[in-house]
């Protein structure tokens, strides 16, 4: 199993769980009104008057088999849109109850 942490602009929101759902990724938690700055590019979400948008973010666990698949369609939509941001990062879970 492995964890797939998503960080995006909540614009991606709706299709983003839409993917997940197709790509056969039933479970998920996901982080409303997160806050922050990508490490190289793209502008601030402060949910401030000066930066007014936000991020969200998503964790599902997923088996090993599915991760290639939700990162290549993350990316798609990353390289559609590249100024809303959209980061993806895997580990692996150890164990699980």
């Amino acid at each position: 199993m492995k964890a797939i942490f998503i960080s995006f602009d909540q614009a991606y929101y709706e299709r983003i769980i839409e993917m997940l759902y197709k790509s056969g990724c039933r479970g998920f938690t996901a982080f409303n009104d997160v806050v922050g700055r990508g490490s190289s590019t793209g502008d601030p979400h402060y949910g401030t008057h000066a930066w007014p948008s936000l991020v969200q973010g998503i964790l599902t666990v997923v088996e090993d088999k599915r991760v290639d698949t939700v990162l290549e369609k993350l990316h798609e939509m990353d390289l559609a849109t590249p100024k809303l941001g959209l980061r993806a990062f895997v580990w692996n879970i150890e164990k699980s109850i």
